[in-house]
């Protein structure tokens, strides 16, 4: 058992995703004293990419604050399990099966190390660090090539018995509706994030001969991107889009109000920057949704974290747990 760090003023946050690895050593205060990144895709053998990440993280640890100075290290990942510490079955990383990284990178660099999904990872940086500070009841979600969540009841992260708990993005929001990666039908993911939007796009696009400035380029070309810029320039079917996206989201967000009672939902990503085009209509149906009893009692807010550290913020938010959960298992 490693012995708790209580003086410790550091933690290292570690953001995985499927084309880059983004790390960094967090202060008390939230402030990024190092940081740097290399491609997960370069390395097909996990083993190979644990010994370069560890090799590199602790070069960064020695040279800027010392590994006594680190509490532990926080790994944010796709299928990552909070329990095992492993990921499990991840379609977007190159490593197959189920890969114990957190044990790997612990063996390597004799620090704790815990780790989870990195939407749970993004709502542990809200809260320590962002909007959602002070909160003990709260869900994040994360609009961005998917949608991610995490919840927090009574101060303490929600997993479930498995791990995996907190999958809202795949909550059931259309009944036999667009296929899904997961194989399901239907899911919020399907409509309301970048990848949902356009998909979107495509379908109003194909249904009718409207006017509009997303046909100024192939309809398989369109990005998210173009609906926004569309929607700045008065576009009325581009208009329409964001008012179907966020009407699915806020009537979905009602939903996860009737749940868990949350002091707030945070939204963060990509979708969430298109300002009143899409939070407009995901307010009105969020209200027009949500149960008499709840009506007026949960905040919408956006994440106050940068995007560029809001992944290595929540992974070592992570970090700073990771000392006693090596205690405890």
């Amino acid at each position: 058992m490693m012995e708790l760090k209580t003086e410790c003023r550091h933690a290292a946050g570690v953001d995985i995703g499927g084309t880059n690895t983004v790390w960094g050593i967090v202060d008390a205060c939230g402030n990024i004293v190092a940081q740097d990144s290399m491609k997960t895709r370069d390395f097909l053998q996990a083993d190979v990419y644990a010994d370069t990440l560890a090799e590199r993280l602790g070069k960064m640890i020695d040279e800027t604050v010392g590994r006594s100075n680190i509490c532990g290290i926080g790994v944010g990942a796709p299928n990552a399990n909070f329990y095992t510490g492993t990921i499990e079955q991840a379609p977007n990383l190159p490593w197959k099966g189920c890969v114990p990284l957190a044990d790997m990178l612990k063996q390597r660099l004799g620090l704790p190390v815990a780790m989870t999904n990195d939407a749970n990872a993004a709502a542990l940086g809200e809260m320590r660090y962002g909007v959602a500070r002070g909160m003990r009841d709260f869900i994040m979600i994360t609009l961005g090539t998917g949608v991610g969540s995490g919840i927090v009841i009574n101060g303490q992260m929600v997993y479930g018995h498995d791990g995996f708990a907190g999958e809202l993005g795949h909550v059931i929001v259309e009944r036999n509706g667009r296929l899904c990666g997961c194989g399901r039908r239907g899911c919020l993911e399907t409509y309301c994030s970048a990848t949902g939007i356009v998909r979107t796009a495509h379908e109003f696009l194909t249904e009718s001969d409207e006017p509009s400035l997303l046909r100024r380029k192939p309809v398989d070309e369109i990005t998210s991107k173009d609906i926004f810029d569309a929607a700045e320039e008065g576009d009325a079917l581009a208009h329409r889009i964001f008012d179907y996206t966020g009407t699915i989201l806020g009537r979905a967000l009602a939903d996860f109000i009737v749940f868990s009672s949350p002091e707030a939902i945070v939204l963060f990503g990509g979708l969430a920057k298109a300002g009143h085009y899409i939070m407009d209509p995901v307010r009105r149906a969020m209200d027009e949704n949500t149960m008499s009893v709840f009506k007026g009692k949960t905040k919408l807010l956006l994440s106050e974290l940068k995007d560029s550290d809001a992944a290595v913020l929540g992974a070592a938010a992570l970090g700073w747990e990771s000392t006693i959960r090596n205690q405890i298992f």
